[in-house]
């Protein structure tokens, strides 16, 4: 018995030793450290490249991790653990998370690249004077739709989804606030509305569409449009040139009745611990090479004027992905509707994915 105690204990002893050699020849980035910052993004959301030239430049470590959602991301600085120095929340998280004190205010004379960004893009309802945000990618909301195979029809208005030739040929992003919102704005409604009736009729034509909805999915979409598995559906503006990239059969437009003006922004959580160093990081992305380099390489509009008077012609005068002031004018940036209204529309949309089977 004494021998097996003996036993046990140099075991105990040889694996404590292991784990303590295991740190010492690759030690975790302790939080705090001003040589590393821990950035929190979409997935393929930042060329590699680009965090690479940024730790040879300023010898300061990226750890870098990804989310899906904005509710996900938030939940996750909410509730701490992890120090993110920046993350990359979209315009009404933006608004929900100054409201719940989960942001820095940033320090504007550290970023002397700011005059780089459009200041169109800038000054934004949800962070007057950019507070708290930086502008990052914008985009909007469309059908991207395969010409070719949709002969004799025009997708110039969101009603063109209802139409009877497109049984079970559509897709739609996975997203309570898509997918009720092009139903609102095939009725003429605001994105941000929040009359119960009205969302309930939006519900109700989202319903009408399930006969021509192939699936309600998230990635899914890039493969599924690449390979001509649809010819329709409802995306991003960013996703849809990825697509594209890809399959250039297709093409996007932005229906004539208005959509969604979205804004991805750089912001400093609460949770920071290398606000210096995520200082450096934002002026870094707005320098305009490195803009440049970014947009091409993410595929989504850059609001940094600097950068885009640096794209290729072609991209620049794309209206599809950077459209004029006249299509502009009809599209709409959510607004953080607060959490019954927003349950509202988890609803109405769950509503109509159980329509669906």
């Amino acid at each position: 018995m004494k021998q097996l105690m003996q036993l046990v204990g140099i075991s105990l002893i040889v694996g404590a030793l292991l784990m303590l050699s295991t740190k010492l020849i690759d030690p975790p980035p302790s939080k705090g450290k001003k040589d590393v910052i821990y950035v929190y993004n979409w997935g393929e959301y930042i060329d590699p490249e680009l965090t690479k030239k940024f730790e040879k430049e300023t010898g300061i470590k990226v750890v870098y991790e990804t989310f899906d959602s904005n509710e996900a991301m938030m939940a996750k600085i909410k509730n701490g653990g992890t120090s993110y120095d920046i993350a990359v929340p979209s315009e009404y998280t933006v608004e929900k998370m100054k409201k719940e004190k989960l942001l820095i205010p940033i320090d504007q004379k550290k970023l002397p690249n700011m005059k780089n960004l459009d200041k169109e893009f800038m000054n934004m309802p949800f962070d007057r004077g950019n507070q708290y945000s930086i502008p990052y990618f914008w985009g909007t909301v469309g059908i991207l739709y395969n010409p070719e195979k949709t002969k004799g029809m025009n997708f110039n208005s969101w009603n063109s989804l209802w139409d009877k030739r497109l049984k079970d040929d559509v897709l739609i992003v996975d997203g309570s606030r898509e997918g009720i919102g092009f139903s609102l704005n095939s009725m003429h409604e605001s994105l941000n509305e929040t009359n119960e009736q009205k969302l309930k009729k939006a519900q109700d034509k989202l319903i009408k569409l399930s006969p021509n909805v192939r699936g309600v999915v998230g990635d899914e979409i890039n493969t599924m449009m690449v390979q001509n598995e649809s010819d329709v559906a409802v995306v991003w503006s960013g996703m849809a040139a990825d697509i594209m990239s890809e399959n250039d059969q297709l093409d996007f437009v932005v229906p004539k009745e208005g959509s969604n003006l979205w804004f991805d922004n750089l912001v400093i959580p609460k949770t920071a611990q290398n606000v210096e160093g995520a200082h450096k990081f934002i002026n870094f992305l707005l320098e305009e090479e490195n803009g440049k380099q970014n947009a091409e390489w993410v595929g989504y509009a850059t609001p940094n004027k600097a950068s885009y008077n640096l794209l290729d012609k072609n991209v620049r005068e794309d209206e599809r992905f950077y459209p004029d002031s006249t299509v502009r004018s009809k599209l709409e940036v959510y607004e953080d509707l607060g959490k019954e209204n927003i349950s509202n529309y988890n609803e109405a949309f769950l509503k109509f994915k159980m329509s669906l089977n």
